[in-house]
Formats: C-alpha cells, sequence, structure tokens
C-alpha cells in the first residue's frame, strides 16, 4: 500500500485523505480533455479547417491517453509520488502550450492530441492506482472519488473555455489551462511529499498468470460493450433531444447527462466495497440497456430526461466501478497492469463509439437504430459479467 508519514501542517487530515486530494485535484484538472467539443469551431476558424481535421485532435487525444494508461505501470514507483505529478502536469503544461502558441493544425495535433493526451493518461491512471493504495479494502470508494474528480472537470471546464474564447482566443484558452496544469501540479507535488506518499511496485499476483487471461478478456469485452453503449448516447446527445423533442434546448442534454454521470461515479465506485463486483457491473449494464429502449420507445412522449439520467448515471458507475472491480478479483498489487490491458477498450470505444452513431443517422436519418445497436452492446457487455462470475482463475480481496 502507499507509504505515508503524518502531515505537519494539517494535522486533522490524515495522509490517505490529503493523498487522495491531491490525486483527484489533478484528476479535476486533466478532465478538462473532454470539453473539447468547445474548441472544434475556434479551430476551424483559426486554422481554416474541417470539421474532421479538427476532430482528429481529440482523437489523436484519445489514443495518447489509452497508450499512456496500458503502459504506466511501468514508469509508476519509479520515483516518488510527488514527482511523478508534478513531471506528468509539467508534461501536460508543455503539451498545453504547444497547442497554444502554434501556428498550424498540425502542431496543435502534436502538443494536444500527442502530448497532452499521453500525460492525461499517465496523470488519471496513476491518480487511481495511488487512490486504491491509500485506501486498501476502500479501493472502490477512493477510486470512485478520482473518476468522478474526472468528470466534474469535464463538467465545469467548459464554462471557463466558453468565457475565455467570447473575450479572448484559442491560445488565450491554452494557456491558461498551461498555467492551472503547473498551479494544481506544484500544489499536489507540495501535498504529497508532505505526507510521504509513495506508490508500491509489488511483486506481480495471481492475475499474471496466463490461468487468469479469460477473466482479464471478459472485462475487456464488458468494458468495451458498457462503454461503447454509453459513448454512442453522450457523443450525441444533442442531436438525439433535437430528434426526439426539437423543442428543448440541445445544451440541456449533456448537462443532464454529465450531472448523474458524476453521481454515478460515487455510487458505483462506493458500491464495489459492498457487493459482488460482476454482479455490480452487469446491474449497470443492464440499466443501461433498459435505458436505451426505454429511450427508444418513449423518449417522444416524457421519457426523454429519465432515460438520459439513466444511461448518464450507468456509463459513470461503469468507468469507476471497473477499476475498482479489478482490485478487488485480482488484488491491489496487479490493478495498474491490468487496467491499463482493460482500457483498451475505453480506447477503442472513445474512437468506435461516437463514429457509428452518426454512421447510422446518416443511414436512417434517425437515432432509433443507434439506440437499438447500443442496447445491444450493453447486453453484450451484461452477459460477460456473467460469465466472469462463473470464472475461477482469479482472487478475491
Amino acid at each position: 500500500m502507499t507509504k505515508h508519514t503524518r502531515a505537519k501542517f494539517w494535522p486533522s487530515f490524515s495522509p490517505s485523505s490529503l493523498t487522495l486530494l491531491a490525486a483527484a485535484t489533478v484528476s479535476a484538472v486533466l478532465g478538462s480533455i473532454h470539453a473539447f467539443s468547445i474548441l472544434l469551431a475556434p479551430l476551424e476558424s483559426l486554422f481554416d479547417a474541417t470539421r474532421s481535421a479538427v476532430s482528429l485532435t481529440y482523437s489523436l487525444a484519445l489514443v495518447s491517453l489509452s497508450i499512456a494508461v496500458l503502459l504506466g505501470h511501468l514508469a509508476y514507483g519509479r520515483t516518488s509520488a510527488a514527482i511523478f505529478l508534478m513531471a506528468t502536469c509539467a508534461l501536460a503544461a508543455l503539451g498545453t502550450l504547444i497547442a497554444g502558441l502554434g501556428n498550424s493544425l498540425w502542431v496543435v495535433w502534436l502538443g494536444y492530441g500527442v502530448v497532452f493526451g499521453a500525460a492525461n493518461g499517465l496523470g488519471y491512471g496513476f491518480g487511481l492506482q495511488l487512490a486504491a493504495q491509500a485506501y486498501p479494502g476502500r479501493e472502490g470508494l477512493s477510486m470512485g472519488i478520482i473518476t468522478a474528480a474526472y468528470a466534474f472537470g469535464a463538467v465545469i471546464s467548459p464554462t471557463l473555455f466558453n468565457f475565455i474564447l467570447d473575450t479572448l482566443s484559442f491560445t488565450a484558452v491554452m494557456i491558461t489551462l498551461t498555467a492551472l496544469l503547473l498551479v494544481v501540479g506544484l500544489l499536489s507535488a507540495l501535498i504529497l511529499k508532505q505526507v510521504g506518499a509513495k506508490f508500491c511496485n509489488n511483486k506481480p499476483g495471481s492475475a499474471t498468470l496466463s490461468a487468469s487471461r479469460r477473466s482479464q478478456q471478459l472485462l475487456w469485452l464488458g468494458y468495451f460493450g458498457g462503454v461503447l453503449s454509453g459513448l454512442m448516447v453522450i457523443g450525441h446527445s444533442a442531436g438525439v433531444v433535437a430528434t426526439l423533442q426539437p423543442g428543448i434546448a440541445p445544451w440541456v442534454a449533456p448537462m443532464v447527462i454529465a450531472t448523474f454521470n458524476l453521481l454515478g461515479s460515487l455510487i458505483g465506485g462506493r458500491l464495489v466495497d459492498k457487493i459482488r463486483a460482476e454482479g455490480l457491473l452487469a446491474i449497470l449494464a443492464i440499466i443501461t440497456t433498459c435505458a436505451l429502449i426505454s429511450l427508444v420507445v418513449f423518449g417522444r412522449i416524457g421519457g426523454l430526461f429519465i432515460s438520459l439520467s439513466a444511461i448518464g448515471f450507468a456509463y459513470g458507475g461503469t468507468i469507476a466501478a471497473y477499476p475498482a472491480a479489478i482490485a478487488k478479483l485480482f488484488g491491489v498489487q496487479d490493478i495498474a497492469k491490468i487496467y491499463g490491458r482493460v482500457f483498451t477498450a475505453w480506447g477503442c470505444a472513445g474512437l468506435l463509439g461516437p463514429w457509428l452513431a452518426g454512421w447510422l443517422f446518416d443511414i436512417s436519418r434517425d437515432y432509433q437504430l443507434a439506440l437499438l445497436i447500443a442496447a445491444a452492446f450493453s447486453i453484450v457487455s451484461a452477459m460477460a459479467m456473467v460469465l466472469l462470475s462463473m470464472d475461477k482463475p482469479y482472487v478475491r480481496v
């Protein structure tokens, strides 16, 4: 578990709670990456670029983020937690600064898409693992807080970005984000240094054995199906509202989903500490399936926001519960490596889901088919968790 010494400057707070605070603060700033849609139009105007060319920035960021989470365990523990988080924030700040000062779109791809995206994955992945080690036995709650903080950053950053864009420019947004990353990185590093937080690399446990590969594959499939179904709606929520109930302001849908996403992150992570992990993950997938079908059947007659709320809640619970479930099923000593592997499912779903929903809309000129396909992916996710519950090659802690 994470090593601590008693904090000198915050005697009323435990070292574990301060470690969690530092990791969550960094996570909140990094979560701004998912507010990229606010930057689409400004970048199009700035570089006279197409929507697809500008969107490639976010796609590159998702790929870089996923690769960083996959390989991050190789770097965790090689230095103190304080230095690692500070270095991660500094790398992220370098990426946003490059993007802000760039005079062509390919520089933005490099700075924001590659450098900032990779640093984002390192910081978010490390924060999850550090939180789990800080609260052994309560990994679900602590990792759920990190995930919720990440989502919170995605919720509040559009308002800040919009304000700066209205008064200044895209460059000003990137410079502001650069400053925030450096300040938060420094403050978090000071806290972690004060409490003596250190990531512990333990010897590989049973989950690294070949006998556990089937369990990891089922987790990957379950995560992919659950996240893909959610992202197909989240990525097109404004369009879904516009087609089902045109009289409602489209911006309301992302706000509702984001709010329940936060709630789901907190509750989903906490429930992993209380009930069987595979059962919870299957329930979340079933909730998504029912909500998607409800959206198709009742979306035009009053069930729109109930369904969207349930989808947002289940998605938040899913992304919080999976890393915590891995800690419960395999043991904390293996979570960094295994979560990195499973997290590639999120990267694949992030690239495929929004595009697939858009392609299905182009075919049918409606979102009904996309919603039904999304429901099918949720069913696959639930079935994968049922199969996992019957699998034995893992340990419980």
